[in-house]
């Protein structure tokens, strides 16, 4: 049973990943690579306000949002008036700085040894412990997204957006400053971003930089693109597809090191198979197959 809370849990916190990436690829139509450094700062800042800082959950996350939304801006200001794989290639150096930074820093980050004992969260003054109390807390949070992201995705801003994304000149002609929406479709993206991180630091309590890498930016680009992109249900059925595979794969009986592997395959196959035959994704829109 706490294996299953334990599962739920991180749905949830993919989830929330998914939807904010979305609002980049699907919206905007921007390739970006660097979700898990966004992801990461929210951790750390979080966990370091908290363990250091002797804030509370919720102000150390407002203020691990805060920070990792300056960031985004600052990447976003220099490279959003790039395009296509410019972009995605300025994303992903930014991905790598960050990872370089959580890693090499030892005297803030401690490096590799990783932040061991980050303090569960509070509640009301009701101290979040076990995984049944802890699921129902990120689910009020997840709901609470979940909302907000539902409303910004009926928005005229994601109007302006999808316009973006399928014409931007004509969008440049209408006397729209595509440059700043892009930046704010950016920053919103990475603040959400950073709430999952919170979420993840306080529910493991403890954080190291192989958690934030290329590869877990892949993932979550991966989870988007095959659940769908340009919709709202598009990420959460990726999320649900791409984190129950491993879980099938435990009942084949296979030893870790095999199911690890197959699981690479089965994640491989999929994105190709998904590319030749529904290339918007299971749940996307069938107009952005060609983003």
């Amino acid at each position: 049973m706490n294996y299953a809370f334990h599962l739920l849990i991180m749905i949830e916190i993919y989830a929330i990943l998914a939807l904010s990436l979305n609002l980049v690829v699907g919206y905007t139509g921007l390739l970006s690579l660097s979700h898990a450094a966004f992801y990461g700062l929210g951790a750390y800042a979080s966990a370091l306000l908290m363990m250091h800082a002797g804030l509370n959950f919720f102000p150390s996350l407002a203020f691990a949002v805060f920070i990792t939304a300056i960031f985004s801006l600052c990447i976003g200001y220099t490279s959003l008036k790039l395009r296509g794989d410019y972009f995605a290639i300025s994303s992903f150096a930014f991905q790598v700085i960050i990872f370089g930074i959580l890693y090499n820093w030892v005297g803030l980050t401690r490096g590799p040894y990783g932040i061991v004992g980050i303090p569960r969260p509070g509640l009301f003054g009701f101290k979040v412990d076990t995984l049944p109390e802890f699921f129902v807390f990120t689910t009020i949070i997840t709901v609470l997204v979940i909302y907000f992201k539902y409303s910004l995705y009926k928005s005229p801003f994601c109007t302006v957006l999808k316009a973006i994304r399928e014409e931007e000149q004509a969008v440049v002609s209408m006397g729209k400053n595509v440059v700043r929406f892009k930046i704010l479709a950016f920053v919103i993206s990475s603040g959400v971003a950073a709430i999952a991180g919170g979420l993840y630091a306080v529910y493991i309590t403890y954080i190291d930089p192989t958690s934030f890498t290329l590869d877990e930016s892949i993932f979550i680009l991966a989870i988007v693109l095959i659940g769908g992109t340009g919709n709202f249900k598009g990420p959460i059925v990726g999320v649900l597809f791409m984190l129950l595979i491993p879980e099938f794969l435990r009942f084949v009986g296979l030893p870790d090191s095999i199911a690890h592997n197959l699981r690479q395959i089965i994640y491989a196959l999929i994105l190709i198979l998904l590319a030749r035959f529904r290339p918007w994704g299971i749940a996307g829109d069938k107009e952005l197959g060609s983003v």
